[in-house]
């Protein structure tokens, strides 16, 4: 089986929509594939409902989260949540929340970008952004702009955190985030903790510290890895009992990464869905 538990549709910061995203997964010989959109569920109907055959559909999200760096200061860190009950009230309210502080921070970015001469119609932007906007959108208006060539540009350049049109928003503890996943019965897997190329890293003791308040897995195999520090991931894993994942992160064309790139071994994808009681995976 080949197992794919981390992909981005255009309800987030992908390029296909949620439907061209289940067909693309069958085309690249998955037998299942999760959606995780940042922050929302708004992919879960339209995907399951193009759903080919013979593929298995994991409804999940990926969230927005602060956890401690290995300085000692926060530290932005992401964490996938799968097959969680999306109508348990503390998660809703949280979900609502982490889209609204999106939307203002994008917001306001825009307004930067755009007094100081940058061609940004935030207007336009939010509406094609859709329930779950972010820089990724702002990378793609400033392409179409003619103001960067890539996506990657935009993040080293106008996006970045040292840049003047940066905006910080308020995330969700690590810790609650945990939490709150479990309560809606889902799983909550750490992503990509050793993405060196993103910035500061996670402290692993934070990692352990979440053992007790339920955490589901760790992603340790993923294009933004080094083969030591997936080996740094795996002892962790071990040492905690958990499962890890594979995963390609996949965004479409907004990176080059393929679906499929890396995958998750069926018997740690039977773990992970032992431990749910949220919802259930479709199987198409």
């Amino acid at each position: 089986m080949r197992i794919d538990l981390h992909t981005h549709s255009s309800v987030s910061d992908g390029t296909d929509s949620p439907r061209e995203l289940v067909l693309a997964a069958k085309e690249a010989g998955l037998d299942v594939v999760a959606i995780t959109d940042h922050d929302t569920t708004a992919g879960w109907e339209p995907a399951a409902q193009a759903l080919p055959e013979g593929l298995t559909l994991v409804r999940g999200m990926e969230m927005s989260c602060e956890g401690r760096g290995e300085d000692g200061r926060p530290v932005p860190v992401h964490l996938l949540a799968y097959l969680f009950d999306p109508e348990h009230p503390g998660f809703a309210e949280e979900r609502r929340r982490l889209r609204t502080e999106r939307e203002g921070r994008i917001r306001a970015m825009a307004e930067r970008m755009a007094a100081d001469g940058l061609p940004i119609d935030l207007e336009a932007l939010s509406a094609a952004a859709g329930p779950s906007i972010g820089r990724p959108h702002l990378a793609r208006a400033l392409i179409d702009a003619g103001v960067v060539a890539t996506v990657d540009e935009a993040f080293r350049g106008p996006l970045a955190t040292a840049s003047p049109y940066y905006v910080h928003k308020r995330d969700t503890p690590l810790g609650d985030a945990v939490r709150l996943v479990t309560e809606a019965g889902g799983v909550a897997v750490v992503a990509h903790a050793r993405a060196r190329t993103r910035g500061r890293l996670l402290d692993l003791d934070h990692v352990r510290e979440l053992a007790p308040l339920g955490i589901g897995g760790l992603e340790v195999d993923h294009a933004d890895h080094s083969a030591e520090d997936a080996a740094v991931l795996r002892r962790l894993a071990d040492e905690l009992r958990l499962p890890v994942t594979g995963s390609s992160d996949y965004h479409g064309i907004n990176k080059s990464i393929p679906l499929g790139a890396h995958t998750t071994a069926p018997d740690q994808f039977d773990e992970l869905l032992s431990k749910a009681t949220g919802a259930q995976v479709i199987t198409g």
